[in-house]
């Protein structure tokens, strides 16, 4: 290898990843430090511009693929997946589990709900897909936020999760904006789960009120923002988010862990670990 060129290992040992380098003709070696990241809530190969961009900033992911047959298909990249049931809690403890058996640990949660996503599945209000659509964007976050907690509090090691947000204007929001919105409007039940998931997060992020081993932050990406699109623009924003929160030295409150923060750009300063 030529001086100053890098190889990276593509093996790791205790969230460590070998790094050499040529120097001055001699070979040094260091370590990076890994962190292990579960994803939930948009399936490989949709989320794999999201996943690669985790991967190539020192994360090892675990996420869910849409099937079997897809298990193997990022393994190369650090990236895994299995399949889950949303509808069963029993499916979201053992996505959990089976993440914990094959990444040792679990460093980051991203929780991610994409409306415009969603949008392509569940655009229409019809009666036939009200059970999926419920199970897919409200039940499946209940089941899989409920199984975490239990999880976290009985291995109680430093744990940051995140919820991602990339919000659509509902039917009103859309006709009683007085500029033109430059997109299709949610259904009703994008809507309300959209709404839900809300509230789930504000909800989960009181959590760390007493759990100095939690932290939570949370992402939104409306509709109109510059990154609305690119998810790898808000991969790399989420990496240098949980970088700074690992970095932290002090415990957060409820109140900071609360707060919304716009993906892109500055992290609000109400968030005292990232001043």
């Amino acid at each position: 290898i030529g001086s100053g060129q890098v190889l990276h290992c593509p093996y790791t040992a205790d969230k460590a990843k070998l790094v050499v380098r040529l120097e001055c003709n001699s070979i040094v070696c260091y370590n990076k430090i890994m962190s292990n990241l579960l994803i939930l809530g948009k399936e490989l190969p949709d989320s794999l511009e999201l996943a690669e961009t985790f991967s190539k900033n020192n994360r090892v992911v675990f996420s869910h693929a849409k099937l079997d047959s897809e298990y193997a298909n990022f393994e190369a990249e650090n990236i895994y997946s299995t399949t889950i049931n949303r509808a069963s809690a029993i499916s979201a403890h053992s996505f959990i589990i089976n993440a914990e058996t094959k990444l040792k640990s679990i460093d980051e949660v991203l929780i991610i709900f994409d409306a415009s996503f969603y949008n392509s599945k569940f655009g229409s209000d019809k009666t036939e897909d009200v059970a999926l659509s419920v199970d897919t964007m409200i039940n499946n976050y209940l089941f899989f936020t409920n199984e975490l907690i239990k999880r976290i509090d009985q291995c109680k090691e430093k744990i940051t999760v995140s919820f991602l947000i990339k919000t659509v204007p509902s039917k009103y929001e859309n006709l009683s904006n007085s500029t033109k919105i430059n997109t299709l409007p949610t259904s009703n039940t994008i809507s309300m789960a959209q709404n839900a998931f809300i509230s789930l997060a504000e909800n989960f992020s009181t959590y760390v009120q007493d759990r100095p081993y939690l932290s939570v932050l949370l992402a939104k990406a409306p509709y109109n923002s510059e990154v609305f699109q690119n998810d790898k623009d808000i991969a790399t924003w989420l990496c240098a988010s949980f970088d700074a929160i690992k970095s932290a030295k002090h415990n957060q409150t409820f109140k900071q862990a609360g707060t919304w923060n716009k993906v892109g750009t500055k992290v609000s300063t109400g968030f005292s670990i990232f001043k």
